[in-house]
């Protein structure tokens, strides 16, 4: 018997995991007076079968969790540390028994941003009650059906509990649903066409191991290699037209999370898409990894034939929204998608509290981010083209590699660390340019691959190493000190000085791949040389706007607190007096 019921919020979320309980909080936390609904069919204990893809933070979503969601604490407590992204390559496909058998790319040192690796059903599990303490209603049922309407009229979401029937409305609703698609499919918004995504044409199996013995993988004594763990980071092993992730997620129970992202173009479903198959792949490819498997106990096993998605639209005028895997999911390699739901997720918020307060410029700001966010997806896009060529190419996939990770050190972070994606006029401006470096960076993958047609080796380019480029340069250097300064106020971060080096060393970078792999003839070449100069231009434009951005803000704070402990100080007098106190009895 079903009884109707109706429910006026402020936000509905439709989806109670990673993306819609992050969402919930961080709009909870910006005005606690919201009214927020959030749905999900399942339980809110959450089970072992409740297994995705996505364990892994990173420095965005990280200072996400930490700064946004005040979560630190939390994670240090709960969740398994991240010593950063580790790289392997087999030096003889047909020998992978040990780390002697392969090409590796070590990080020495702990990250300066501390990352986890999550145990997924119990954040979303912990979150949600945490949600719940702040006053978010939860609705333990599935969504049948939605009702957009235009503009500013309230949206209706119709919900089947056990044995009831209700109807939600809200003018704000946030598909926060994953592969549920329920905005997507209700308002044809989705793409999945691979030729409008860079041609990516990729599966995956993964599946989770408890009580490995963990000494196959590496037995912690690496005394001349640094101070960084091995075996707590993500660890990616490649071969010719997939990857394998492999990353631990629970302490005591010594569990891992090990999967394969695999091009149909080079290895088909029918390969990898039972336990006994991928085992069996492991077994003849990536040996160390199989002994690992099964020196532990087989706790499930997935396969999702097809990964990538986007999204037409992200923020609707209609007041409507999508994040995480209901906006996009492309490839887990570099763990993107936690990072691009964080962006998301600031500036639904942004634009939710805009609209309710009825801003003059909330229509704007919703357009802005919503062109952002596109953007930003489209970036992640192209990070995936020609993979299934390049991947397995030990020389041509290191160089790619640290051409990725200049633009995300350079770029994505301090962006990110300074929320100047939260200004609209800086990525208006920000994104004149973004056409032609789309164009510049495919030319450079197009030329790695031509370099792997040819059985090129032009050296392995190490990220963690300082001296591959000019003065003592590598990707992850801070031209702006933002950690060390603690410039975490919003756009007090001197990005522009980041993102001149950047494009600087950029310009070397390249410079330096056309002479190891053209020659002379790479070098001089007129195309080479145009983009070689208009990689110095994109410098020189951000080094005028780094001065201008240093005379605008000369007697500006980098950070409000630290300023105030500083005027506070100015009357600081020492008081050596204690205080009377009376001792207590019994």
């Amino acid at each position: 018997m079903y009884i109707n019921q109706e429910q006026e919020y402020d936000v509905v979320i439709m989806g109670a995991g990673f993306a819609g309980n992050c969402q919930a909080r961080h709009l909870l936390l910006k005005n606690p007076e919201l009214k927020i609904a959030l749905i999900d069919p399942r339980p809110e204990v959450r089970t072992n079968k409740d297994l995705k893809i996505g364990e892994a933070t990173v420095e965005v979503s990280s200072m996400f969790l930490f700064r946004e969601l005040g979560l630190y604490e939390y994670l240090i407590e709960n969740h398994v540390p991240k010593q950063g992204l580790h790289f392997h390559w087999c030096k003889e496909p047909a020998k992978t028994d040990s780390f002697d058998d392969y090409h590796s790319l070590w990080n020495p040192l702990n990250p300066a941003i501390p990352s986890f690796q999550l145990e997924r059903a119990k954040f979303e599990r912990d979150l949600l009650k945490m949600n719940q303490d702040l006053g978010v209603v939860f609705y333990n049922g599935r969504v049948v059906d939605v009702d957009l309407t235009p503009g500013d009229e309230v949206n209706r979401v119709k919900v089947k509990l056990e044995g009831q029937e209700i109807e939600l409305q809200a003018k704000h609703l946030i598909d926060a649903a994953g592969r549920r698609f329920i905005i997507g499919r209700k308002t044809d918004n989705l793409i999945f066409d691979p030729e409008k995504l860079f041609n990516l044409k990729t599966g995956s199996a993964w599946m989770r191991i408890k009580n490995v013995d963990r000494t196959i993988f590496h037995d912690g004594y690496d005394p001349t290699g640094g101070v960084a763990s091995h075996y707590y980071a993500t660890n990616h092993f490649f071969g010719h037209g997939y990857w394998i992730w492999m990353l631990p997620i629970d302490k005591q129970s010594q569990e891992l999370s090990i999967g394969i992202v695999h091009h149909h173009d080079t290895i088909s479903a029918s390969k990898i898409n039972q336990k006994e198959k991928f085992s069996s792949f492991l077994q003849q490819n990536q040996s160390l990894l199989y002994r690992l498997i099964e020196s532990g106990e087989a706790v499930d096993f997935h396969y999702l034939p097809r990964i990538a998605h986007t999204s037409k639209k992200i923020l609707s005028e209609d007041n409507w929204y999508v994040i995480g895997d209901a906006a996009a999911m492309l490839d887990p390699f570099y763990s993107t998608g936690m990072t691009w739901t964080a962006f998301t997720i600031e500036t639904v918020t942004e634009v939710v509290l805009a609209k309710l307060a009825e801003e003059k410029d909330a229509e704007e700001k919703r357009s802005a981010y919503n062109q952002f966010n596109l953007k930003n997806l489209r970036n992640a896009n192209r990070l995936y083209y020609h993979h299934s060529k390049q991947l397995g190419h030990a020389s041509i996939m290191s160089h790619r590699i640290y051409l990725e990770y200049m633009h995300w050190f350079g770029i994505v972070i301090p962006m990110y660390a300074g929320k100047w994606h939260l200004s609209t006029k800086f990525i208006a401006a920000f994104a004149k340019s973004h056409s032609l470096q789309t164009k510049i960076i495919l030319e450079i993958y197009d030329q790695l691959s031509q370099l792997v047609d040819s059985d090129s080796n032009i050296g392995l380019m190490n990220f963690y190493r300082n001296n591959q480029l000019l003065g003592n340069y590598f990707p992850l250097k801070e031209f702006d000190g933002f950690l060390d300064g603690s410039k975490f106020d919003p756009q007090r971060n001197n990005f522009f000085a980041s993102i001149k080096m950047t494009y600087f060393y950029l310009a070397i970078w390249y410079a330096q791949l056309q002479w190891k792999g053209f020659g002379l003839s790479g070098l001089f070449n007129p195309k080479q040389l145009l983009r070689f100069c208009q990689l110095l231009f994109f410098s020189s434009r951000f080094a005028i706007a780094e001065l201008i951005y240093k005379h605008k803000t000369k007697n500006q704070p980098d950070n409000r607190q630290i300023a105030q402990l500083d005027e506070d100080f100015k009357s600081y007098r020492y008081q050596p007096q204690i205080q009377s106190w009376v001792e207590s009895k019994g």
